[in-house]
Order: structure tokens, then sequence, then C-alpha cells
């Protein structure tokens, strides 16, 4: 729906329902607006790139 109405409005390819979390929105109304039933699932399509902790990095063995 997000980008339909985009393209009528002749906004970018690429907004779409995470366009609202990439501009530092909220995850719950984010997940609301894409239609999912949960944040888990928002989540999973969201492609903003996750900060690592070094605590995170530090747990892989190579």
């Amino acid at each position: 729906m997000i980008k339909r109405r985009a393209r009528r409005a002749d906004l970018p390819e690429e907004i779409c329902a995470y366009s609202f979390l990439r501009n530092g929105g909220d995850l719950e109304v984010a997940a609301r607006i894409a239609g999912h039933a949960s944040t888990r699932t928002t989540q999973l399509y969201n492609k903003l790139p996750e900060e690592i902790s070094l605590d995170e990095i530090e747990r892989f063995h190579i």
C-alpha cells in the first residue's frame, strides 16, 4: 500500500513501510503500518543495518 501510494505521489521508489523506521519511527507503529501481527516480523523484513557490539564480535572464534 505504501509503495503504491508513493508511486502515485511521484515519490522515490525506495519509499516503503520501513522508511518510517529509517527516519526514527517506533517499531510497533511500523509493524502496524506494514500490517504485521508481530514486531518480530517487522524486524525480519527491516533492512536497517544493525549495530554490532564489540562483545558480539568477540564471541566469534575464527
